[in-house]
């Protein structure tokens, strides 16, 4: 089975509060006594993720 692949195009202020989201997950979990695997290589992905600029044009 062919594995999906997802495309975020993101400003600087969604980065910012999706980044800030999985940091206050991580904690509520750490918090919990959870387990915070899922959520270390989700920020990992997303940190390390290649930054793509382009123009938006609105019709």
């Amino acid at each position: 089975m062919k594995k999906q692949q997802f495309h975020f195009y993101l400003n600087d202020d969604e980065y910012r509060k999706v980044l800030q989201a999985l940091i206050d997950l991580k904690n509520n979990l750490i918090e919990q006594g959870r387990y915070t695997d899922a959520v270390d290589d989700v920020l990992i992905k997303f940190t390390k993720a290649r930054k793509k600029r382009i123009t938006v044009q609105y019709i």
